[in-house]
């Protein structure tokens, strides 16, 4: 399954001309990178076009040295796929199609010199998305960081508080790549072909997001604290329980399913919805594409404790202690 590889239409204004400076050669070099992805650079704020039907979506997210990953671990451009995916997949989560995006860098003195290859990491997947860059910002300082904004329009969002008792629960793709990855380099070792894969170019599931969205999603969220942490999150929000069996996910090689549950930054998407409407999207989902998986199901609040879970982690945290 793609996504679209054409871009919206793009706002009617051109670039802004830009005067000499560092800064202002350092946004040109980002605009020739980027090349026709890029749309109305140079102003104050970009101008967008009102949509005649449908809702817009908003998002933002932030990926920082230090602490989203580590400068041994992945290469510069590996950095700008991992940023745009993770923003891009927030919009995924709500049924949206993605439209524009806005990228701020922080950019250390260490960091200039690979800062066009991370540009191309972020144009690839804007570019597969089919969204165009409208703006951003520059700065520097002490740690490396990207914070992208992304914008798209959704028929129909969904949000994650609209799971219903009897709902099944769904997920896309394989899991636990990532978490896999990452405890191989924090063990001193270089991680598995697929874990690898799956940490340093994740795919935001956008025409899968679209899919669900139309079939009836009555929650969803993407993963990215662990699938076990998410989980709890649909159900806080809904005012259920997730009662997940874990003898159902869908791993990849030489993941056990403790490890899926826990493993973050997945960007799978996990829904809930009516097993009617799992039924008819079921007979619809594209072949030999990303999988869909029932895994488990819509209780009532305790029905998780009462089924034996709980002894899972907690997931990630950013401002819990040893998280």
């Amino acid at each position: 399954m793609t996504t679209p590889h054409h871009p919206p239409s793009s706002p009617t204004r051109p670039h802004q001309a830009m005067g000499a400076g560092g800064e202002f050669d350092t946004i040109r070099m980002l605009m020739s990178r980027w090349g026709d992805l890029a749309a109305d650079i140079g102003d104050d704020a970009a101008v967008l076009s009102p949509i005649t039907s449908g809702v817009r979506v908003v998002s933002t997210d932030a990926c920082v040295e230090g602490v989203h990953f580590r400068r041994e671990w992945i290469a510069p451009y590996d950095v700008g796929v991992r940023a745009a995916a993770a923003a891009l997949s927030d919009l995924a989560a709500m049924g949206a199609a993605a439209e524009y995006v806005l990228v701020a860098f922080v950019v250390p003195d260490g960091w200039r010199t690979a800062l066009g290859a991370v540009a191309d990491g972020i144009g690839a997947q804007v570019r597969r998305a089919g969204a165009r860059i409208v703006g951003g910002n520059l700065s520097r300082g002490a740690a490396f960081g990207i914070t992208l904004t992304v914008i798209g329009t959704a028929a129909r969002a969904v949000s994650r508080a609209g799971a219903q008792v009897g709902d099944v629960v769904v997920v896309t793709g394989l899991l636990g790549g990532p978490g896999a990855a990452l405890a191989a380099w924090e063990s001193g070792v270089e991680p598995t072909g697929w874990a690898h894969e799956r940490f340093v170019h994740p795919s935001p599931r956008l025409a899968e997001g679209a899919l669900l969205a139309a079939a009836g999603a009555s929650a969803m969220l993407d993963i990215s604290d662990g699938l076990a942490a998410d989980a709890r999150h649909i159900a806080a929000a809904s005012g259920v329980d997730l009662v997940i069996d874990d003898t159902r996910l869908p791993l990849g090689e030489g993941i056990t399913a403790q490890n899926a549950l826990r493993s973050g930054e997945e960007y799978e998407l996990l829904a809930t919805m009516a097993p009617s409407a799992y039924e008819a999207l079921a007979c619809a989902w594209p072949a030999g594409g990303v999988s869909l998986t029932v895994i488990g199901v819509v209780g009532p609040i305790g029905a998780a404790h009462r089924s034996g879970q709980g002894a899972v982690s907690p997931g990630h945290d950013h401002f819990r202690e040893n998280s």
